[in-house]
């Protein structure tokens, strides 16, 4: 069945808020996903600047059917300040990527990046655990994946960011759960089993390479959060080192079906199962 057929004014509306937006790939996918487990519901992309975002938050917030808010770049941060609950790892990170309504009408955010890329390596055959993984990028998806990387047995996670300060301040959050496996890193990925990119690099075709890519040997998986291009220039080069590569459509892959159980409501009967 077409699903647009099935869209009426009963539909709940799920907002995927970023900026840019027009690279996202959820929308599609996840309206698929929910028309497909029997929810009446459909994913709109806002494109909202950072010096907007509380305004449209406040203003669309008043409608009744917007049950959901996904998150993207730039704006994991800035969105874990307007939630009045979130999960555990968002409270330590500070940082969230979805929102759903709660009764009293306020948000509950939560945050399935590093969950979903850590499924992503699992499936790709580069199960993290045991491995020294090189993560550049301490922003909103970085710092998730930072922490599934610890929780899932890296040996030693380091993590490098063009902004010290950021870096820094990622560092000192993971620190209980690191238990001295953490570090600074740099743009130099010798000595690692895993290098990521977490950053925006790559998604236009002059942006700098996140590593120095002359230092990739074939024994390391390269993986990128990237969806639009897919075959990000980080990864093409890595693979013409004869890395392994994991691309971020299949971290998002990952991703969505968590972002589908956090939408479904307790008790749901689903279609799927």
């Amino acid at each position: 069945m077409n699903t647009l057929s099935l869209l009426s004014g009963a539909s709940a509306v799920i907002g995927i808020v970023g900026d840019p937006i027009a690279q996202v790939k959820s929308p599609a996918g996840m309206t698929a996903g929910l028309m497909a487990r029997g929810l009446n519901a459909v994913v709109v992309p806002f494109h909202v600047t950072p010096e907007d975002l509380t305004g449209f938050v406040a203003g669309i917030s008043a409608a009744r059917n917007l049950t959901g808010l996904i998150v993207t770049v730039p704006h994991k941060f800035a969105f874990y300040t307007l939630c009045a609950s979130t999960s555990a790892r968002s409270l330590l990170l500070r940082t969230v990527n979805v929102l759903r309504r709660r009764p009293d009408g306020g948000w509950h955010g939560d945050i399935f990046d590093g969950e979903g890329f850590v499924a992503s390596l699992i499936a790709g055959g580069g199960a993290p655990a045991g491995k020294r993984v090189l993560l550049v990028g301490a922003g909103g998806a970085g710092s998730a994946i930072a922490l599934a990387l610890l929780e899932a047995g890296v040996a030693a996670l380091a993590v490098h960011d063009d902004n010290p300060a950021r870096r820094a301040a990622l560092l000192s959050l993971l620190a209980p759960a690191a238990n001295g496996r953490t570090c600074p890193g740099s743009a130099d990925p010798t000595g690692f089993d895993i290098v990521v990119n977490a950053t925006p690099a790559g998604m236009r075709a002059d942006d700098p390479l996140p590593v120095d890519i002359t230092r990739l040997s074939p024994a390391m998986v390269a993986a990128d959060v990237i969806t639009a291009p897919e075959e990000t220039p980080f990864l093409q080069a890595a693979r013409a080192q004869g890395c392994r590569t994991r691309t971020g459509v299949e971290m998002f892959n990952g991703v969505c079906a968590l972002m589908l159980d956090f939408y479904t409501p307790p008790g749901h009967q689903n279609r799927e199962a």
